[in-house]
């Protein structure tokens, strides 16, 4: 990755009762979706946008997949997911290991949605404005990115344990399906 520096925020988000730094700006609506790599179970580093192109894409970031709220969250959308068209498709991002979402994904039955990490480099964590700082994980938040590569939905969850509106979300994606 580049030598690129990124802004620091706090006052965005809390961990223990303290202002966490936030690394990067957030991704609004209408913004083009930065492309980013992640890699794969397997450790392959994978252009995540590029390798998706011509879908919606719905991109969860969450902190950890062996937490309970990222845990149910995973499993919700790999659950929706089953209902979603083929043109749509769900990641889940974390800075887990890649062999512990393996291990999480097989022991979970995730086979619906596309489990990426953001360990190695954080990238996705910087250009999106997830990364928090003291931890080196990815605070809560969900992106609908359209067909053209155009954020259609941007909510960043105010405290780590909460998880996303799921039904905006999929309306969102929905949408995209049929105006992009």
């Amino acid at each position: 990755m580049n030598n690129q520096t990124w802004p620091e925020r706090k006052g965005v988000l809390q961990l223990a009762g303290q202002d966490a730094t936030i690394i990067g700006a957030d991704v609004r609506a209408g913004d083009v979706a930065p492309e980013f790599i992640a890699h794969t179970q397997d450790w392959q580093p994978i252009p995540i946008l590029a390798s998706t192109e011509g879908k919606v894409r719905i991109i969860a970031a969450v902190p950890s997949l062996e937490t309970s709220v990222c845990d149910r969250e995973t499993r919700r959308f790999n659950q929706e997911a089953t209902a979603l068209s083929e043109d749509i498709v769900v990641i889940v991002i974390s800075t887990d290991l890649p062999y512990t979402q393996k291990r999480w994904c097989g022991a979970a039955g995730i086979n619906r949605v596309f489990v990426v990490s953001d360990h190695m480099d954080a990238e996705f964590g910087k250009k999106y404005g997830c990364l928090i700082k003291e931890r080196r994980i990815l605070r809560r938040a969900v992106f609908v990115v359209d067909r053209n590569g155009k954020v259609v939905y941007a909510d960043y969850m105010p405290v780590l344990g909460q998880e996303p509106d799921y039904e905006a979300v999929l309306q969102a994606a929905r949408t995209a399906l049929v105006t992009s």
